[in-house]
């Protein structure tokens, strides 16, 4: 069976960098920063105080009123970048066969918002009054139903449902998406994921595992991947979204494509509930399945935008497995965290640093890791890597590999490159 060709026909992002697709990237390549102080609740007792929040969002520009209010954050930002990628790639619903339309779109976490205050109001009023919930408890809360939005939004009767592999999440769904297109089963899907756990519960519950940066007199500064002082993740918000398609389908209708999907990987480190291997085997695995599977050799990748969170011993892994993979190649590649931008979104972080991969391509421009200092080296990392370190580098790009690893031992990875007839 000859495998269909797939390509990149539809962007949407919500972040904490920019609202858009455009405005995300404006932020990128300029190296800003979205961390601040949390506002979605009060934080001043918990060890971490800040982190990276989506701002001036308002749902009522994307959603009725009255259906927003049925909606957990998480799905009313996976609803806006949906509506952002459906209306970028130009699909005209009254075109298509729905039947071969689908969505697979996940969440880390999903109504983490919704479960805090519905187990919040029976705490305090449950056992004198008996439990009274918001019937739309369940339907908010559940990880899936994002997915199951953007489908009766669009009347999409393909392929639908969530996927949810903690921080590798969105990476996986963009790589069943993938799959599933170049089977046949499908001639578009919309993918990626969304978060909205910058709440009392995920802050505190982060914080418990010692996961979080408390950097909390620097917050702008506080994601600092592969610097010696780095102290843990900040966490982020928000929602990223591609539409998949097989070729000939997008060129059947004139749609302008932004790159080529060219493979994928998975893969398990089968090693502790959420610390990566100290050598990075699942990482270097997850990179060799998908360039096997995308018919590329090492030196065929320009870039790679690393999973990269700032944690002690995630960065170093990575950087191992890197090296390993890519021999003397990995010294040509520019290597970049847009984590110490945006944050770690969780769920969402694979299809957000998806899109950044994709526009690097199309741009000729590598986002920079910001937050280094010259001075901050930890001895076990090799510096003579380039980590586009504080500033954006213009470079061709014609192929760019994106790593996520979930807490679990759960790893993916896409590579994307640019199209050519």
């Amino acid at each position: 069976m000859e495998l269909k060709r797939v390509v990149v026909t539809g962007l949407g992002a919500v972040t904490p960098i920019g609202n858009t697709v455009p405005e995300f990237w404006d932020s990128l390549v300029n190296g800003v920063s979205g961390a601040g102080p949390i506002t979605h609740f009060d934080a001043s007792l918990f060890k971490t105080q800040f982190a990276c929040e989506v701002k001036n969002f308002d749902a009522s520009q994307y959603i009725d009123r009255k259906e927003a209010r049925k909606m957990d954050l998480y799905t009313q930002y996976a609803v806006a970048v949906a509506k952002q990628a459906v209306g970028d790639s130009g699909l005209d619903t009254e075109k298509e066969d729905l039947n071969r339309i689908g969505v697979i779109f996940g969440a880390g976490i999903g109504g983490i918002r919704t479960f805090e205050e519905e187990a919040g109001n029976y705490a305090l009023t449950g056992k004198e009054k008996g439990p009274r919930f918001n019937p739309f408890f369940i339907p908010k809360m559940i990880s899936d139903i994002a997915a199951g939005q953007i489908s009766m939004l669009y009347g999409f009767h393909g392929p639908n449902y969530a996927t949810c592999s903690a921080c590798a999440t969105s990476t996986n769904a963009i790589a069943d998406a993938f799959n599933l297109i170049r089977l046949g089963k499908a001639n578009a899907i919309v993918t990626g994921g969304s978060e909205a756990a910058i709440a009392a519960c995920g802050v505190g519950g982060f914080n418990a595992m010692h996961a979080l940066s408390t950097r909390n007199d620097s917050p702008e500064t506080a994601s600092r991947p592969f610097s010696a002082s780095r102290d843990g993740f900040v966490m982020g918000e928000g929602g990223g979204c591609l539409v998949l398609e097989e070729l000939e389908h997008a060129k059947a209708r004139g749609a302008k494509i932004y790159a080529e999907v060219a493979g994928v990987g998975m893969s398990a480190d089968a090693y502790h509930l959420t610390a990566s291997h100290p050598e990075g085997l699942g990482a270097k695995l997850v990179m060799q399945n998908a360039l096997e599977d995308a018919q590329l050799n090492p030196e065929d990748i320009d870039y790679i935008n690393v999973h990269g969170t700032s944690t002690p011993v995630g960065d170093i892994s990575e950087a191992k497995a890197i090296k390993e993979v890519f021999g003397e190649h990995a010294y040509k590649l520019n290597i970049s965290s847009t984590k110490s931008m945006t944050g770690h979104l969780l769920g969402a972080a694979g299809a957000v640093e998806a899109i950044a991969s994709i526009l690097a391509i199309k741009n000729g421009i590598v986002p920079p890791t910001i937050n280094h200092e010259e001075d901050d080296k930890d001895e076990q990392i090799d510096y003579n890597l380039n980590f586009t370190f504080n500033q954006a580098q213009e470079r061709e790009v014609r192929a760019a590999l994106s790593n996520t690893f979930g807490f679990g031992g759960h790893n993916a990875c896409v590579i994307f490159k640019k199209y050519a007839e």
